[in-house]
């Protein structure tokens, strides 16, 4: 994947801070520093299989996967005048449940350093770690380094008051929005 390729994700438009995010996933390698993690270059099938209401479409940008099983995260555009840095981060389930994960980017990148696989279904959403079982992936110490060289965040050991935070902020202005174009069952 080029960066123009991971432009597309976002209408051919990225905001510097993605681009760089883009290029630490190029040197560290999909899946090398967070398990289960990976930004890709979509074309939204994935995504259409919710729903395939352009005025849905139009709002979701996929851009990366979020496990192992094929669950992605999303930007969701909900309002045209911010940045994409300042967007909701999102994650769509494989197995059905979407949730608000971050605020933003920055939150998001934080949640990374957990160096967990999410976990997501119809009614929660969270990362755990067992730490009897965890190895730690080869690249996070230096995207731990990279993480707060260019952007001044620290890793996080509790993703909770992310999680929470973001879907106090969000969770239920996205649900009404969602719930337009799609009904879990």
């Amino acid at each position: 994947m080029t960066l123009e390729d991971f432009k597309q994700n976002f209408n051919d438009s990225i905001t510097n801070e993605l681009a760089l995010f883009y290029d630490i996933n190029e040197e560290l390698g999909f899946e090398n520093y967070s398990q289960g993690f990976g930004l890709y270059r979509d074309d939204k099938s994935g995504i259409a299989t919710w729903s395939e209401d352009p005025d849905f479409l139009d709002k979701l940008m996929p851009f990366a996967q979020a496990n192992g099983s094929g669950s992605m995260y999303v930007l969701w555009n909900n309002d045209q005048s911010k940045s994409l840095n300042e967007l909701p981060v999102v994650i769509f389930g494989d197995e059905g449940g979407y949730h608000i994960v971050a605020k933003n980017i920055f939150e998001f990148m934080q949640l990374l350093t957990f160096d967990t696989e999410i976990y997501v279904d119809h009614e929660q959403v969270y990362f755990y770690k067992d730490e009897d079982d965890y190895e730690e992936s080869e690249g996070l110490p230096e995207y731990k380094v990279w993480l707060k060289e260019n952007f001044n965040l620290e890793p996080v050991d509790d993703t909770e008051s992310i999680l929470e935070n973001a879907q106090e902020t969000y969770k239920a202005d996205f649900d009404k929005w969602v719930s337009k174009f799609y009904a879990e069952d």
